[in-house]
């Protein structure tokens, strides 16, 4: 791919450069091998005569101060606001991306703005945000960025999120993960030929990094957009559930949420309500805790339940939320505990 256009001049980590000055690039799972004067699948990170550059280094698309539920995340700091920023590009190609204007540089067509790591610490500081998340395009893209970030907002009390693809290497997760405090991850199907065919990535490097992000001690909520036709089948989500399950525990929220036609998949409806209402009633019947439905604006499987009482611990209307169903993060009901970080 040839070169973007971006000049800042950061090093990147994570790659190994090649006798030929190509590098080979071990920060996702591409592991793109880039010639001199190219990019890798991401179309900004730069080989410069074998110096790999992060070339949207604080280079900024959108900026917003969000409540933690818009992630979503409904067990990290709820009723809280997130200071969120987001850069452009992506290691992905799903033909569905609703946020394709910025996911794609050749789409973009603004000037991006330079927020550097104190500013942006100070501005989430000023707003009273309890937390910064890296999101809107992949922050896998946005390393350096964000471990520089982190390292401040944690000195500041301020907790981290990456609203993520899953696809960083897991040893790029492991340095990361000192400055990191929640990997909210969207596995978009519980199928590789839909990652190869739909994203253009594969499934296994998903689900190894996400338990890799779990052995780490990192809040993980999951995210699949369920697309009719596609990953819709109760067999799949079975799987998918069963996987959690086993490898990140019964207690991790799983956010089920509707598809609405978008980018170059125009050509089917939105998903089916009640077909999301059967993919919580199998997940709850399965022995997951805590699965919400999302994109389903005011339906009862926003709120939060205590799983021994099944009273309502946290109600939801929106973005709107209560607490005072918790005590502390206990139900207030039963004393049960809930699997939830509080502020």
């Amino acid at each position: 791919m040839q070169m973007t256009g971006f000049t800042h001049e950061k090093d990147a980590l994570q790659y190994s450069t090649e006798p030929d000055s190509s590098v080979r690039c071990s920060l996702c799972n591409h592991r793109c091998h880039i010639p001199d004067l190219k990019t890798g699948r991401c179309r900004v990170r730069i080989n410069k005569s074998g110096r790999l550059i992060a070339g949207t280094y604080a280079r900024v698309s959108a900026e917003a101060i969000d409540p933690i539920e818009k992630k979503p995340l409904n067990h990290f700091l709820p009723g809280t606001f997130s200071y969120s920023l987001g850069s452009i590009g992506c290691n992905f190609s799903c033909t569905h991306c609703q946020n394709w204007q910025i996911s794609q540089p050749e789409y973009f067509d603004r000037p991006l703005q330079m927020i550097l790591p104190d500013e942006a610490v100070r501005r989430a500081r000023t707003h009273d945000c309890a937390s910064i998340s890296w999101t809107y395009n992949e922050p896998t893209l946005w390393y350096e960025y964000t471990s520089d970030t982190g390292i401040l907002a944690q000195r500041e009390g301020m907790k981290t999120i990456y609203v993520t693809n899953g696809y960083m290497t897991e040893e790029a997760l492991s340095e990361l993960s000192p400055n990191l405090d929640a990997w909210r991850v969207d596995i978009k199907s519980f199928s590789d030929e839909f990652y190869r065919k739909i994203c253009k990535a594969r499934l296994q490097p998903v689900l190894d990094t996400t338990i890799k992000a779990k052995e780490l001690g990192l809040h993980i909520e999951t995210v699949t957009l369920v697309i009719p036709g596609l990953n819709d089948s109760m067999e799949e989500m079975e799987s998918l559930i069963d996987w959690v399950i086993n490898n990140l525990g019964p207690d991790t929220p799983m956010h089920f949420t509707r598809f609405h036609p978008d980018f170059h998949m125009t050509d089917r409806q939105a998903t089916p309500v009640r077909t999301l209402e059967k993919i919580y009633e199998h997940a709850k019947a399965k022995g997951i805790l805590y699965p919400y439905l999302g994109n389903v604006g005011g339906h009862k499987y926003e709120h939060t339940y205590c799983p021994e009482c099944n009273k309502i611990v946290i109600n939801r209307a929106g973005y709107s939320v209560n607490t005072e169903n918790l005590d502390g993060s206990h139900c207030a009901h039963c004393g049960e505990p809930i699997a939830i970080i509080m502020k």
